[in-house]
């Protein structure tokens, strides 16, 4: 039987922040099934790299935040076969296609997902050794990255690892597409935070180990990888 208590993945409309915008959820319940494919062409490469850098080990407990299609959470599940995966995602339909792929590929593998709000994780203190996260801070007003990485650290391990992905600064072109596109819809979009989240992971005390640029395509990532002290 699961210790994670699938009650506590449904958030309650009073308990759920309401700074992350209503559209947010909608758009990416809307767009789960080809999300997928954005997936494969852009960021298939940086998860691979997260990866490489998380320290995984079989056995494990490990979180991922903001699974979206899933993708690298069945490469965690495939890392940590006999450990504990979880999944998290704002979207409904995201955290249930990632959940119904998951289990269909490795149907062995303990892995668990649910719809939940990041900044109040339905976990104890100190319950993974490991968490990782993709491209959701661009989503996230500065506050609100606080307010996750506290959590996130909340629910470390001693010196346990944060791997996170997000999307890259250093190609100029790049940066006034997406900034064009941010303007045009922000609650898919969002907004680039790369120069922004080192300190920020800093301030909530945890110590930046690793950090690689990726780029795949044309599109740019950063992936950073963070050990609680």
């Amino acid at each position: 039987m699961s210790d994670l208590n699938y009650s506590l993945l449904l958030p309650r409309a009073d308990q759920m922040p309401r700074t992350i915008a209503e559209r947010t959820r909608r758009i990416y319940d809307a767009v789960a099934s080809v999300y997928p494919v954005s997936t494969f062409f852009f960021h298939s490469k940086a998860h691979q790299c997260a990866l490489r850098h998380a320290g995984i080990q079989n056995g494990m407990r490990v979180l991922e935040i903001a699974t979206g299609s899933g993708e690298m959470f069945r490469r965690l599940v495939k890392a940590n076969p006999d450990g504990k995966t979880f999944g998290l995602d704002l979207s409904p339909n995201m955290a249930a296609r990632t959940q119904n792929r998951a289990r269909r590929e490795f149907p062995e593998a303990q892995s668990h997902c649910g719809a939940v709000d990041v900044r109040s994780m339905p976990f104890c203190n100190a319950s993974f050794d490991a968490v990782v996260c993709c491209y959701l801070f661009e989503l996230l007003s500065q506050d609100d990255i606080q307010l996750t990485l506290r959590e996130i650290r909340r629910v470390l391990r001693a010196s346990g690892t944060f791997s996170l992905v997000v999307i890259g600064q250093n190609v100029k072109m790049f940066n006034r597409i997406y900034c064009v596109c941010g303007k045009l819809v922000p609650a898919f979009w969002g907004r680039q935070v790369e120069h922004a989240v080192p300190d920020l992971i800093s301030q909530a005390g945890l110590r930046v180990v690793t950090n690689r640029f990726v780029r795949q395509t044309f599109y740019p990532s950063r992936v950073l990888v963070a050990r609680k002290h």
